[in-house]
């Protein structure tokens, strides 16, 4: 039993871990160019509600998509502009953001819909489908290596690729090209590159549309890939467990997926077991749920070592006259 157990929570971790890691993946665009992001949480909600909404109502996944990460990019554009344009508190503008999703997808939801704060039940067209792998059915017999690949890395949606890609494709962008090095530039010294003649609030803007966009990847997986519509409040915190990873990661890509694996393993068996008998003792139910929130914790309060954000995080660029 102890190996198919294992195969379950490894095919779970990777579900679990998909929001989380492409919420980590967009703070740390945000967070590399010197622009804090506390919103996450509300822009993955706003993204499962009008995705799942848009799907419901036209039966297409891919237009509930679309709209999912055109309403979180919205999200994000009022955070730049509150904090980018307008050089105001990133923090404060990152809690409204959070408020105002919470608030704003119960109200339209309940309006549009009128079943308690909730859209249809998704089915068919308006899901995401399981991808099978190639050679998956052939190799599911050979032992060890044929369940991982038929049973944990085969039969996830595109957006679960999608995200495991997003990690080398963000270490790309980040290092190897040259808008990413400005991008981390302007996040360690944005008055050295506006002396050279670069914009910093285009690179700041662009960097948080980025995490607009991937947080409206992540809101939409929630809700049409490993949900099937939108209920309230449904992002439960991951957004802020995507921060906590985030700093775990040191705000590095390949980092960030081994830090976001971890919460997904600790979700997947705090929903696997009730309890955990270590032989000695039994862990209650209540600190099995509680295990990616306490890891959350221990995080932030810095027992894992010391994480340096980059040195202009969270301050508005005044240009010198």
């Amino acid at each position: 039993m102890i190996f198919p157990d294992a195969i379950q929570i490894a095919d779970s971790t990777i579900r679990l871990a998909t929001p989380l890691l492409l919420a980590c993946l967009a703070g740390l665009f945000s967070e590399r160019s010197g622009v804090f992001d506390i919103g996450l949480e509300g822009k993955m909600l706003v993204a499962a509600f009008f995705s799942a909404a848009v799907a419901a109502v036209t039966g297409s996944v891919w237009l509930g998509l679309g709209a999912g990460v055109a309403a979180a990019m919205a999200f994000a554009l009022i955070h730049a502009v509150a904090s980018i344009t307008f050089r105001g508190d990133q923090l404060i503008s990152g809690v409204a953001i959070n408020f105002l999703a919470a608030g704003m997808t119960v109200l339209i939801a309940q309006d549009w819909f009128e079943q308690g704060s909730r859209t249809p039940a998704l089915t068919g067209a308006a899901r995401f489908a399981p991808i099978r792998l190639p050679g998956a059915d052939a190799l599911s017999e050979v032992p060890l290596i044929g369940p991982f690949y038929a049973d944990v890395l085969s039969g996830h949606t595109i957006l679960v690729y999608a995200g495991l890609l997003a990690v080398p494709a963000t270490w790309y962008i980040l290092f190897r090209t040259r808008f990413g090095l400005r991008l981390r530039a302007v996040g360690e010294n944005p008055a050295a590159v506006d002396t050279a003649g670069i914009s910093v609030a285009r690179l700041r803007f662009s960097a948080v549309l980025i995490c607009g966009l991937l947080c409206g990847l992540a809101g939409a997986y929630l809700a049409t890939g490993l949900a099937a519509g939108f209920t309230k409040d449904m992002t439960a915190g991951r957004g802020f467990i995507a921060l906590a990873a985030l700093i775990f990661a040191k705000w590095r890509p390949w980092y960030a997926l081994g830090s976001c694996l971890l919460f997904g393993f600790l979700q997947a068996v705090s929903n696997r077991y009730s309890t955990i008998d270590l032989g000695l003792f039994e862990i209650p139910n209540a600190f099995v749920l509680a295990l990616p929130y306490i890891l959350t914790v221990v995080i932030l309060a810095g027992f894992v070592g010391r994480a340096v954000p980059p040195r202009a995080g969270g301050e508005p660029y005044v240009k010198e006259r």
